[in-house]
């Protein structure tokens, strides 16, 4: 006679894998964050997990850092960088101006923009590429305990959208 855990399948875990966290805003539920840096139209340059109760700040960097699009001589980098208000701290502003990004950062207490800034719309673009990365079923629920098996997902989904935008 084997000593298990009851109520516990293959794809299931106790502790729910890697890089898992307590969701603060879904009862404590285990959950994923996607951290991804996008261009003008959508198209996802570099994608990072974390759990869901790290905040967004303390993977800035790392996603900053993970861009894997390549140019001519090196890695292609951005001159602006648009950030929402969870992103308005001093060391969030000092790391994008460490790589040579002029950061666009939403300040608190701001009212919000509606629509377009000077004819360009900004935040949306990333919100459509979650939608697009939600699309693909093993994303929308994290079924994988491996996070490099989630990660693996992500940037094939990543690579779906990237040859689907540059038709």
């Amino acid at each position: 006679m084997a000593v298990g855990g009851i109520g516990f399948g293959d794809r299931e875990s106790t502790e729910g894998g890697e890089l898992t966290g307590p969701n603060p805003t879904d009862r404590a539920k285990l959950g994923t964050k996607r951290h991804v840096l996008t261009d003008g139209r959508g198209v996802p340059l570099s994608v990072v997990l974390s759990g869901a109760n790290l905040h967004d700040k303390w993977s800035l960097a790392a996603t900053l850092d993970g861009v894997v699009l390549k140019r001519g001589r090196g890695v292609r980098r951005t001159r602006h960088c648009c950030l929402d208000k969870g992103y308005a701290f001093r060391d969030c502003e000092a790391a994008v101006r460490a790589r040579g990004i002029t950061p666009h950062i939403r300040q608190k207490g701001e009212p919000p923009l509606v629509g377009r800034v000077h004819g360009k719309p900004r935040r949306w673009v990333v919100e459509r590429t979650n939608g697009w990365h939600n699309r693909f079923r093993a994303l929308l629920i994290r079924w994988e305990v491996k996070a490099r098996n989630y990660l693996a997902l992500v940037y094939l989904a990543s690579t779906l959208i990237a040859h689907q935008q540059s038709r």
